[in-house]
């Protein structure tokens, strides 16, 4: 097994005062007009590559036809994840000074990507305030090894893993989005749909409730198109590519937080900042920029979620002398990403011989078939 540095686990020796007085003033000023240039940008491409699939794929001969809309759906699917990004910008109020903006940006963009904007919103926020704890933490919370799924020893195999990989990748997002799965347990059902779901505190029920309106009118756009141009076009044209958009965002935030190096806290051991610097920085290659480069600051993102992405990559470079340690980046490929975590990341406990009882590592499977 390859053996790599863990993130360190104490107390670190600076303070986010410290990181943020290293960043340059100018990284934390959001421009209305810079943003929506970029999403102008995103849009163009995806409204160009829609053009051209709609208008010429069809009329290749086959088989080239039915090679050319996998190439399209990767590619056009890589775009509409950029605008998710934006989306997820929103969220955070990373898009601009105007808080009623971001809003109403983050609720269309998201709405048409099939994303409850505002209930997303208020999950996904309760996970920056939580991330790294074992018991309040809102998505990829580990597992316990009393806790692991019966069937799990039948898929520790090579074959097994690539199923957990496939389904993940395709169901993950829906699944959480329906039934909080992979979430933090509640004494009745949880869904991002529900405004009276105990994710959601009274004075967000209305958001959710607006939300939902968001999903029900691009359900029926979805519908009227599939109507007028059939299953098949709407499938090729922009579900498929929406799917592109669910399995990249479970790949991402998959393995930002799922590294045999990263920490977890119990009640114990837990902080916010030491659980913003308990995730990684992932490196895609070219797909940095066609993302925004969400994959590639991520930790930069958890310490200040206000920072937009178009200064993103300025403000890692300035902190990544203080962080030392804290910061680290897996240029791994995207492929073997994935199937180290499936191999070594399926439940967490303490070191053995460790003082630190309250912090957890990723540990695999112990039991060989």
């Amino acid at each position: 097994m390859e053996k790599r540095v863990r993130v360190p686990s104490e107390k670190p020796p600076f303070t986010l005062a410290t990181l943020k007085k290293a960043i340059p003033a100018h990284c934390f000023h959001r421009s209305l007009l810079r943003s929506l240039a970029y999403l102008v940008y995103d849009l163009s491409v995806c409204s160009t590559l829609f053009y051209i699939a709609k208008t010429y794929i069809p009329i290749l001969p086959s088989p080239l036809n039915y090679a050319a809309w996998p190439i399209y759906w990767l590619i056009q699917g890589a775009f509409m994840t950029g605008i998710w990004v934006i989306g997820h910008e929103c969220g955070h109020h990373a898009f601009s000074e105007y808080a009623w903006v971001d809003n109403i940006v983050g609720l269309v963009l998201h709405s048409a990507l099939m994303t409850p904007f505002f209930a997303w919103k208020y999950s996904h926020r309760r996970h920056h305030s939580n991330t790294g704890s074992l018991t309040h933490d809102e998505v990829y919370l580990p597992r316990f090894e009393n806790t692991i799924p019966w069937y799990s020893k039948h898929l520790n195999n090579p074959v097994g893993r690539v199923i957990r990989i496939v389904s993940m990748l395709f169901l993950a997002f829906p699944l959480y989005l329906l039934f909080n799965a992979s979430s933090q347990k509640h004494d009745r059902f949880a869904n991002h749909y529900d405004p009276y779901s105990p994710i959601f505190t009274d004075r967000e029920r209305l958001q959710v409730v607006i939300s939902d309106a968001g999903i029900f009118t691009a359900l029926y756009v979805f519908y009227s198109v599939s109507k007028a141009h059939g299953f098949a076009w709407f499938f090729c044209t922009y579900l498929a590519p929406l799917l592109v958009v669910f399995a990249l965002f479970i790949i991402i935030t998959y393995l930002h937080h799922t590294n045999p190096t990263l920490p977890h806290y119990d009640n114990s051991e837990w902080e916010w900042f030491r659980g913003a610097l308990s995730t990684i920085d992932l490196d895609f290659g070219w797909l940095n920029r066609v993302l925004h480069h969400v994959t590639n600051t991520h930790i930069c993102h958890h310490l200040i979620s206000t920072i937009p992405h178009y200064h993103a990559l300025e403000a890692t470079e300035a902190i990544k002398p203080i962080l030392g340690d804290y910061y680290q980046i897996d240029s791994t490929p995207i492929h073997k990403m994935l199937y180290r975590a499936a191999k070594e990341c399926i439940y967490a406990e303490p070191d053995h011989d460790s003082k630190d009882k309250g912090v957890y590592w990723y540990r695999p499977y112990k039991h060989k078939l």
